[in-house]
């Protein structure tokens, strides 16, 4: 699951999940699809929506782990198969790198069961590669191999027409090189996954992408950045969770939610868990 937006051909059903999916609104839009779980493909879009929000809020792993067993039961094919298997992946890894509970392993299993059921062709293999990219760098701590994944995936994103991942895919290629102190090359790739991001009307994931593009802009738009970030994320009620520490101590997390990872320090900024 990634998506690109809507236009104005776009089936009505997806343009409302995908309204409510950008604006955070992860369990209306799983709801959508619930008169629709019997279908492969709803059913795991269901799961992915629902495994989001665990990403972004740290909340809700029951459901999605209930949606989640729900898409492989109804699985047919090596691909809708291999999809499930990279949505289990992907939830295994946000559990992990929220600290939750230790499921890297499961991470790596679920990602690389995907890999041997999605041909090199389809189109869900370059949200595959990038999410190998994210257990690569976050979880292994091997820069390298994320580089050539978030590689793989941008490639294959743009291949595809997948817009969103291109924001991605952008932001976390972004963020290594600002750990290699290329600001220059920093600045660019997060700058197109802001531009993106506020093209398609991506609410949730706009804050990131300003407060990261601030880590690489000298001052005052550095810190009229940050402003606009901490705006957005007051509006969407501290949510990602995980921005708040970046954005502290200006914007306080809510003491209900999961914590965020610790943050070394200021730069570089705190990698967002992402798609």
């Amino acid at each position: 699951m990634s998506g690109s937006g809507t236009t104005a051909g776009d089936d009505p059903l997806q343009t409302a999940v995908w309204r409510l999916r950008s604006r955070g609104c992860w369990t209306d839009a799983a709801a959508l699809l619930t008169a629709h779980a019997a279908d492969p493909a709803a059913a795991l879009e269901r799961a992915g929506l629902l495994v989001e929000r665990c990403l972004f809020t740290g909340e809700g792993w029951a459901d999605a782990e209930d949606a989640l067993r729900t898409a492989e039961a109804v699985a047919g094919d090596d691909e809708e198969r291999g999809g499930a298997a990279c949505e289990r992946g992907r939830l295994a890894y946000a559990a992990t790198r929220l600290g939750v509970r230790d499921r890297a392993d499961e991470a790596r299993a679920a990602l690389g069961r995907a890999a041997a059921l999605l041909t090199p062709a389809s189109p869900g293999r370059p949200l595959l590669d990038f999410r190998r990219g994210l257990v690569a760098e976050h979880i292994a701590d091997s820069p390298q191999a994320a580089r050539a994944a978030y590689q793989r995936a941008h490639a294959g994103a743009a291949a595809h027409g997948d817009t969103l991942l291109l924001s991605f895919t952008w932001h976390h290629q972004a963020g290594l090189a600002l750990r290699e102190g290329e600001l220059a090359q920093a600045r660019h790739g997060f700058a197109e996954s802001l531009r993106i991001r506020e093209e398609l009307g991506y609410l949730i994931g706009t804050a990131p992408a300003l407060a990261a593009l601030a880590d690489c802009e000298p001052e005052p738009e550095a810190s009229r950045l940050r402003a606009e970030a901490g705006r957005l994320f007051r509006l969407l009620g501290g949510v990602p969770v995980w921005l708040g520490a970046q954005l502290a101590p200006a914007v306080p997390v809510r003491s209900s939610q999961v914590q965020s990872p610790p943050v070394q320090s200021a730069t570089p900024p705190q990698p967002e868990p992402a798609a």
